[in-house]
């Protein structure tokens, strides 16, 4: 499994009150959850920033990762970015197969 990074940004309009937002989450997390059986979720954060939200979820490969991205997009009425993470003793021994200078 990869891990991935998702940043979301709720549109404007796409929630009026604290109760709105809540059933929000709630369905669009049923929703990834019934169309992506196989997505991991890590954790999920509200941050202080030009995005809403941080989450990170493992997936089999990008393209589950994509369909997770165009769920959220689509039902939360959000922009999204998703970007790999690689662990960090992963990457160390990546660059020990890299050839030395």
């Amino acid at each position: 499994m990869q891990t991935f990074v998702m940043l979301t940004r709720l549109s404007p309009d796409a929630v009026l009150s604290a109760s709105q937002l809540k059933d929000l989450e709630k369905s669009v997390a049923a929703r990834v959850e019934s169309e992506c059986p196989s997505v991991k979720w890590i954790g999920s954060y509200a941050i202080l920033g030009p995005c809403d939200y941080l989450d990170i979820f493992e997936a089999p490969d990008s393209k589950e990762a994509t369909k997770v991205s165009l769920l959220v997009r689509t039902l939360g009425h959000a922009s999204t970015e998703i970007w790999t993470a690689t662990e960090w003793d992963r990457f160390k021994s990546l660059l020990s197969d890299l050839p030395r200078d």
